[in-house]
């Protein structure tokens, strides 16, 4: 059984500070929240894998932005994974937990023997910032390269944020005593503090396909202080990032001692989904009568079903769709009453 200490350090983002470096990190743990979002499908494990991964992106990089609202990630692709979507929104007030939702698209027959990575094939990885009614969202989209999803983000934020940006993660099924076998997944994040970019030539990176990497974007009298973070961060074992026995805080000491590193308090996450009756039926709204009447089961039914969670929705169609007063607009009043 674990300690109620360690527990506390589940379903966390710890964020800290080395103020020797100038680098800002965070530390996430994720269990119930892989359980979360896992259980609501059943996909095969190297999907499995794709989607833990996704999601711990996703914990890490939401925590780190001034967010009102929502935080996507997403993964467009032409393999046999053809999307990955993740969400996180943001506590809506100090001291509430974030909640974080994610889902796969793919075709079960053409799934190779290949690596998780391999499944995805040529695509692109996205990064989406909602914050809200009256603000317009914000899209990036850099190259899925380097062989996984955390370096793909990598160059995403070498790309299009011009900020040095490193992953360390780890994440797999664990067995523990007295607990079922379950995902569990560690990570850590560095990022060195957002400064004038330096200049940088139009011949494209040093990654592949030219793309930028964080060595591209650190200025020279920086990259000796994040060469150093980065080697310290190199010497992290697997069961220190996943724990349970190893407190994040006691971890960043043990990294990282000499860089006076500096915590701030740590932020719950879960899984939840914002699905409802009431979404559904305002996504409907716009559907003329006749639009809905071919949308109706045999039945005599309109379903929606929530990929994220799977939640299921059965509606009568008298009660969906434009009001009866907007159907004549539509060229549908022979239809109002259906």
């Amino acid at each position: 059984m674990k300690a109620a200490s360690t527990i506390a350090w589940d379903d966390t983002v710890l964020p800290f500070q080395l103020d020797n470096s100038d680098i800002r990190g965070r530390v996430a743990r994720l269990d119930g929240v892989l359980s979360g979002v896992l259980k609501q499908h059943a996909y095969p494990e190297k999907v499995e894998a794709l989607v833990a991964e996704m999601a711990l992106l996703t914990a890490l990089i939401g925590q780190t932005i001034s967010l009102r609202w929502k935080l996507s990630l997403q993964v467009q692709t032409n393999g046999p994974v053809r999307m990955i979507a993740t969400d996180y929104y943001a506590p809506q007030n100090e001291g509430e937990v974030a909640r974080i939702r994610a889902y796969a698209s793919f075709d079960e027959e053409r799934l190779t023997d290949g690596t998780p990575f391999d499944q995805l094939g040529n695509g692109y990885f996205a990064v989406l910032i909602d914050q809200g009614d009256g603000m317009k969202p914000y899209q990036g989209i850099s190259g899925l390269v380097g062989g996984s999803l955390q370096a793909s983000a990598e160059a995403y934020f070498a790309q299009s944020e011009q900020l040095a940006t490193r992953f360390s993660l780890k994440f797999g099924k664990s067995t523990e005593p007295e607990v079922g076998e379950h995902w569990r997944a560690g990570g850590i994040m560095l990022q060195h503090m957002p400064k004038a970019s330096p200049e940088v030539s139009g011949e494209g990176g040093s990654g592949e396909s030219g793309y930028l990497l964080a060595k591209d974007v650190v200025n020279e009298e920086d990259a000796e202080n994040w060469n150093r973070a980065n080697i310290l961060l190199d010497s992290v074992e697997d069961l220190e990032m996943i724990g349970p026995s190893v407190p994040p805080t006691d971890l960043l000491v043990r990294l990282f001692h000499e860089e006076a590193p500096r915590v701030y308090d740590a932020q719950s996450v879960k899984f939840g989904c914002t699905c409802s009756e009431e979404r559904v039926r305002q996504s409907l709204s716009i559907y003329s009568a006749r639009d809905i009447e071919k949308m109706t089961t045999p039945e005599g039914r309109v379903t929606a079903d929530c990929q994220f969670c799977g939640a299921h929705y059965d509606l009568d169609p008298a009660t969906v769709g434009m009001p009866p007063k907007d159907r004549s607009k539509d060229g549908s009043a022979d239809a109002a009453g259906a």
